[in-house]
């Protein structure tokens, strides 16, 4: 039995050493394309769109969260190559925090998007008389529901009770036990408040939105704003899927790890491994986000590509200005 356990620990060693370099390199491939292309993208949003209808105010909000995750990597990637952490516990809470808010405030406006572009497909003459307060005051409650919902990640985290707790963060924080009623509470929560239930949602508009493409087809009238709205809606269905699936389908596995309920060091090993990975794809939406503003928004691509020629031939003209001497 002792020779198993120590073999364990010797593949657990190994095990944190593989994921540290995956944190480390994923984080530093997603930064830079992360930080650029939301930045872009809420630059674009806020200045240039003054028409605030089609999910606009909701997407400025999807920027803002995944900005919010972007500009954190940089702490994450230095404690993953330094495994050291100095900047105080606060800090790091807030670091770990905004991961998770990141990722369910993410799938929350993805949701947001879906609704709003299918009601206002089948209701048109209720989307005239839409304001731009009504998102705003949308958003204001989501970020206040999905900041209280993931207030559990870091209650059930600890970084006090031993003499390093400044030194460690993120996935070295011990993880607190809880009372089986508790855990299986999180269990149920994250899953149909954080995964199938927006699921079920988003399918059910893309349901909807099928359905009244067919019914227009049938009646030969004009389909291009109805598959634009069912565009939108299949990528937020993809993102969605392929972003926040992996995580979902591994969280109650890892939730079985960390409170002790599976032992088999295999079991564990697999499970903290797919758990890592399945984080970094969750990460990817920070990226994936702005290719829906982009390439599904007209206005967005009108206006990126009006401002970003007219900045271009500015820098031109400069450019041969100052090339051009007096003879």
């Amino acid at each position: 039995m002792t020779s198993v356990n120590t073999s364990c620990d010797v593949n657990m060693t190994v095990w944190e050493t593989t994921i540290n370099q995956l944190y480390t390199y994923f984080y530093l491939i997603i930064f830079i394309p992360g930080l650029l292309s939301n930045t872009l993208a809420l630059w674009v949003l806020c200045r240039f769109i003054s028409k605030k209808t089609k999910a606009i105010i909701f997407m400025i909000n999807l920027t803002i969260a995944d900005l919010a995750h972007v500009l954190s990597l940089p702490l994450r990637i230095h404690y993953y190559i330094q495994h050291d952490w100095p900047f105080g516990s606060a800090l790091c809470m807030l670091c770990f925090y905004l991961k998770y808010l990141n990722m369910y405030a993410s799938i929350a406006f993805l949701v947001c998007i879906s609704i709003q572009r299918c009601a206002f497909l089948l209701r048109p003459f209720r989307a005239k008389h839409w304001k731009s307060r009504y998102d705003v005051c949308i958003s204001i409650a989501v970020w206040v529901v999905v900041g209280l919902c993931c207030s559990p990640f870091i209650l059930m985290r600890s970084n006090s009770g031993s003499g390093s707790q400044n030194k460690t963060c993120f996935k070295d924080l011990p993880t607190r036990k809880l009372n089986l009623r508790t855990a299986v509470s999180m269990m149920v929560a994250a899953e149909l408040l954080g995964f199938l239930g927006p699921l079920i949602i988003i399918g059910f508009c893309t349901y909807l939105i099928v359905n009244s493409l067919r019914q227009r087809n049938q009646n030969q009238q004009s389909t291009s704003s109805t598959r634009k709205a069912l565009r939108m809606v299949r990528v937020c269905t993809g993102v969605f899927l392929f972003c926040f699936a992996p995580y979902h389908i591994n969280f109650l596995l890892y939730l079985m790890v960390t409170q002790s309920i599976i032992t088999n060091c295999v079991a564990i090993q697999a499970i903290r491994l797919f758990h890592s990975i399945s984080l970094c794809i969750a990460s990817l939406n920070c990226c994936l986000n702005p290719l829906i503003y982009y390439f599904l928004t007209t206005e967005f691509k009108q206006q990126l590509q009006q401002h970003g020629s007219s900045v271009l031939r500015g820098r031109l003209m400069s450019m041969e200005s100052t090339s051009s001497f007096p003879e």
